[in-house]
């Protein structure tokens, strides 16, 4: 690689938002006014770049994150395009971990919604900085000075308008432009081509009320601007420009944009403020892992001269190369054709192709450097959350965590020959959807399928019938129960067997108790003293506790919650063996769950209903019913939103029960909220006692 090549002009973006906010439809835009593609898609037709899935066209919803590449100006923007449906929310938080800076798309007409706060929490555990565009300011109901609002109060977030809108629905017609003070006018309908002209004079106090805003914000978060500000020192566009995004990349401030995607109003000026505000790869912070021998803490700065460093975030099947990986590359360059090392696997890994990604279609390069974000073609080992490095300068990167699914479903072949099919289909889609899971139930003989939620499922079942053309049937959706236990116990276990020639001997002691903070899962620690256990015995201990936790002893459900110490145990220097202390631990873990005071644990949804004031007395007395809590009320315009916790159970069929209350006026979304207590009489009803 000879070329210089300038990390500054390099933008690693995701455009994150709550369903049918207008994500994929700003992609679009942007990849027409950015010349890479010259015809726009629209998602209504099924026609959108990104969404490229037969299923994604059919249903006019995005369910993968789609990447792509493209330049404005003199800066490379790379940019994925994330779904907005809960049950695919694992897309955004993957994108998220790798990204520099986000495009948040919210509805001028609904505002801040449940959806939009999640994303907006995982931006923020990934310290994401982001800019806001407020799409729709088209139709009826436009209020953009209310999301203004519901973004300080909702998120919490410190931000302010940059552009305010001229005029609103069927009159909005262009932006007012605060930082350079001039009117943005769209001249031809597919917006290419636009003017800037004088703000009327009409609209001069609000521009000026709104830009005093603007830059009093700014100066409180930017010690430039506040110094400017309280010395009465004149303040130019260029200050303000700059303070903008020195704000906006150490994450303090958030710019709000307006327009219309569809209407192809605002997008030009969206792409500004990405290259105007959103970090370089030079502008984020050194990236941070571990060694994996010593466990020391390492960081890898952002240069072409250091040892080569990427995160594969995603795995991908492709028809015609196989399989592709997506990886963020933080640190050094790598060519086609070299090997890299999967420090986590502790695997050489030969890279035969490197392409850059358009959606489906790929476009091969020669070599990757940092600051990119490519697709590997040639891995055999690596998947989602495995770290590729120089193996000589070795480094684990933090991995992603991923939420637990709430559905389960079962699915068989309908012939003998189908079943080798529906194994492979079922392993390409774990490797692609790590939300996704397979278990085995060996009391009904069946493969349950689990997933984030029924959509997610029916995707899943769909692929599995057209892509990999197996002959299947599908159970109906079952609540995706867990297993806990109530008090703190020590437990022991023990292998033994005898039957000639060399035997087996393990034994352990462990203190099992519920976790203090709940969604924590399995933990494993050892306190071991004066080597009872030799060392390399330890990771099977883990291993049969792991197995164990698969399946309770109440439904056969998985187990949750719990902290397992490794206290005490004894070895035999002869017929001691992993699997020995595997089954040791397996023995003594099944124990603990029997005397531990075990009971079912239920998944919790966060709901919002959006209902006319006249049906919101039969909607809560419903909701009520369900076992469902109120958490509170409010008003958007001329409807009430109500917000609350529901076990998911209760609310499996709730479209049609909350269209059937309300004549088809209200609507709903939903995410999961956490796990908690089935009550005793529902707990018996599930597992069958009387």
């Amino acid at each position: 690689m000879t070329q210089k090549i300038d990390l500054t002009k390099i933008r690693n973006i995701g455009v994150i938002a709550h369903i049918d906010a207008g994500k994929t439809t700003t992609t679009e835009r942007m990849l027409f006014y950015t010349k890479k593609i010259h015809k726009i898609g629209e998602v209504h037709d099924g026609t959108a770049t990104m969404d490229w899935m037969v299923q994604e066209q059919e249903r006019g919803i995005t369910i993968t994150s789609a990447s792509t590449t493209c330049f404005w100006r003199d800066i490379h923007i790379n940019i994925i395009d994330t779904p907005g449906h809960v049950d695919f929310t694992v897309e955004v938080e993957r994108s998220l971990k790798v990204l520099d800076g986000a495009v948040v798309v919210f509805c001028a007409v609904a505002g801040v919604q449940p959806q939009s706060e999640t994303v907006w929490r995982q931006a923020d555990k990934y310290h994401v900085p982001r800019i806001a565009f407020v799409n729709k300011m088209d139709r009826v109901g436009a209020d953009f000075p209310n999301v203004l609002a519901e973004i300080h109060q909702k998120l919490g977030a410190c931000a302010a308008a940059i552009q305010l809108p001229l005029g609103a629905e069927e009159n909005f017609s262009g932006m007012i432009d605060l930082v350079e003070e001039e009117l943005v006018m769209p001249v031809d309908e597919k917006g290419e081509k636009f003017e800037r002209k004088p703000v009327p004079e009409e609209h001069k106090a609000k521009l000026q009320e709104y830009r005093h805003t603007l830059i009093e914000r700014v100066a409180e978060v930017n010690d430039y601007l506040m110094d400017l500000y309280i010395h009465n020192k004149p303040i130019t566009k260029e200050d303000i420009k700059r303070s903008i995004r020195e704000a906006t990349v150490a994450n303090k401030f958030c710019p709000v944009l307006c327009g219309s995607s569809l209407k192809n109003k605002g997008i030009q000026l969206v792409l500004d403020a990405v290259c105007d505000y959103l970090p370089s790869p030079l502008d984020v912070p050194a990236v941070k892992g571990f060694e994996p021998d010593s466990g020391e803490y390492e960081e890898r700065q952002v240069s072409m001269d250091a040892p080569f460093c990427g995160f594969c975030f995603k795995v991908m099947s492709d028809p015609y190369v196989g399989r592709l990986n997506f990886v963020r590359i933080y640190s050094g360059k790598i060519n086609a054709g070299e090997t890299v090392f999967n420090s986590v696997k502790r695997e050489d890994e030969r890279i035969s192709k490197i392409v850059r990604m358009h959606a489906n279609k790929q476009e091969m390069i020669e070599s990757a450097h940092c600051g990119d974000i490519v697709a590997f073609v040639g891995l055999k080992e690596t998947n989602t959350g495995d770290t590729l490095c120089d193996e000589k300068n070795p480094i684990v990167l933090e991995a992603i965590k991923f939420p637990e699914p709430v559905v389960d479903l079962a699915i068989e072949t309908k012939s003998k020959a189908d079943q080798e099919k529906l194994a492979f289909a079922l392993r390409k889609l774990q490797d692609e959807d790590p939300s996704f899971r397979v278990t085995y139930n060996t009391e009904t003989a069946q493969t349950i399928i689990s997933g984030m939620g029924q959509l997610h499922l029916e995707i899943a079942v769909d692929r599995i019938l057209r892509e990999f053309n197996v002959e299947a049937k599908v159970g109906r959706p079952q609540v995706a129960y867990r297993e806990s236990i109530r008090k703190k116990m020590s437990v022991t276990g023990k292998f033994i067997q005898q039957s000639g020639g060399r035997g087996q001997y393990g034994h352990v002691v462990l203190i099992m108790q519920p976790q203090e903070v709940p969604g924590t899962g399995i933990t494993f620690e050892e306190t071991l003293k004066g080597g009872v256990i030799p060392r390399e015995y330890i990771p099977a201990v883990k291993n049969g506790i792991v197995m164990a936790a698969k399946s309770g002893v109440l439904g056969s459900y998985p187990v949750t919650d719990i902290a397992v110490t490794l206290v005490d145990g004894s070895f035999h220097e002869v017929d001691s063996s992993e699997i020995a202390f595997q089954m040791a631990a397996s023995i003594a873990f099944t124990d603990g769950l029997r005397s531990g005071g075990s009971y079912l644990l239920e998944p919790i949804m966060d709901i919002e209903i959006v209902v006319p004031e006249e049906f919101m007395g039969s909607v809560i007395g419903d909701f009520s019913s369900r076992r469902g809590k109120l958490v509170s009320m409010g008003q958007r315009g001329n409807v009430r939103v109500l917000r609350g916790h529901v076990p998911l159970a209760e609310v499996f069929d709730y479209a049609n029960i909350v269209r059937s209350l309300t004549q088809g006026r209200a609507s709903f979304t939903m995410e999961p909220f956490c796990y908690q207590e089935v009550p005793k009489d529902i707990a018996n009803k599930v597992l069958g006692i009387k």
